[in-house]
């Protein structure tokens, strides 16, 4: 039994909290939050003890995961703290996205988990869907041959104008994740934006990329479109066949480019992904297999080192679009922590 405690539990962390408790294989000893207020309605919630500082929790809780569900500026500003006090104490975590709203905290937590030797897991749980493991198998078995292209669409209704890369940083951790972990690395972006009116963010994107296998991709992102529309398309083509995703995890097909027959795959809501909150629920399930399996840090799906390779595209769009679409190199983290693959 792996004893669990969540950090943030307004509406996100009360979906750890529930995601902990109904997984067998863990108990949720403590929550904390700086609101005492808040704190104490999850600990009564959830039967559980509540704290302010996290510091006196990891003091008198025995902890083995540490889940930080904090927001703040672009839905990453208060994850740094939380998460370096978790990882220097020894604990594993799991970090909701974007790992960080800052580079540099992003690229320090990773060196930390290194250091530490610690498992650090972020919340990208659009890729935790059996859609996706789907296409991620047929990968493996070579079923589309060399990867030529993916296209990319990620569009929600978000009326927030928090700061002018709001969208970007908040919600396209998702989905360049998506794209990575059928494509891998990417090489170089080349991006350009637009306001809807009346709006201070820059809340649609379109954004080039080239892999470091060869393969080109696209993004469409948005915050303007309606609720009531399918918020994810994935199309991922090959020289030997091409498979689509539609709305995260409904519809699944792969068209063989050498014969007539496709193979279609129909979630489930008995036996696949009954709601969006399922995908969350899948993320931290995995999690806990990975570290009651001793999983090595680097080899975690969806780890800190995935979130920053995000991040390090999310920044180099915006660089492009801050230069009028010039092209710009993605820096790979291989070249500056000592690590060799992130890419999964």
């Amino acid at each position: 039994m792996l004893n669990v405690a969540v950090v943030g539990v307004n509406n996100i962390g009360s979906l750890h909290c529930q995601a902990y408790l109904e997984n067998p294989d863990t108990a949720l000893v403590a929550v904390c939050d700086l609101v005492e207020e808040r704190a104490q309605a999850a600990a009564t919630n959830y039967q559980t003890r509540a704290y302010t500082n996290l510091d006196d929790l990891l003091e008198k809780e025995v902890v083995d995961i540490v889940s930080v569900a904090t927001a703040g500026v672009e839905n990453g500003s208060h994850h740094y703290a939380p998460v370096m006090t978790a990882m220097k104490a020894g604990k594993d975590v799991l970090v909701e996205k974007p790992i960080s709203n800052s580079l540099e905290e992003a690229r320090e937590m990773v060196r930390v988990a290194l250091e530490k030797k610690v498992r650090l897991g972020c919340n990208l749980n659009h890729r935790f869907v059996p859609a996706a493991a789907k296409g991620k198998a047929l990968i493996a078995e070579d079923k589309l041959g060399s990867l030529l292209y993916l296209n990319m669409k990620l569009t929600i209704q978000n009326p927030k104008d928090m700061t002018e890369w709001f969208h970007m940083r908040a919600l396209h951790p998702h989905s360049i994740d998506v794209m990575r972990y059928f494509a891998g690395d990417v090489r170089r972006v080349q991006s350009f934006m637009t306001r809807a009116p009346k709006r201070q963010s820059w809340s649609t994107v379109s954004v080039n990329m080239e892999f470091q296998s060869g393969a080109v991709g696209h993004l469409t992102g948005s915050y303007d479109m309606s609720r009531h529309h399918p918020i994810e398309y994935c199309e991922v083509a090959g020289t030997s066949g091409r498979f689509e995703i539609d709305n995260v995890y409904e519809h699944f097909r792969y068209y063989p480019h050498h014969q007539q027959e496709m193979t279609t795959m129909r979630n489930s809501i008995m036996t696949g992904v009954d709601t969006f909150h399922a995908t969350l629920r899948n993320r931290i399930d995995q999690f806990i297999i990975d570290v009651k399996a001793g999983t090595h840090p680097i080899k975690l799906s969806a780890s800190g080192f995935d979130a920053l390779a995000a991040q390090e595209v999310i920044e180099a769009a915006i660089a492009s679009h801050q230069a009028n679409g010039k092209v710009i190199e993605v820096p790979q983290i291989h070249d500056y922590l000592p690590i060799r693959n992130v890419s999964h």
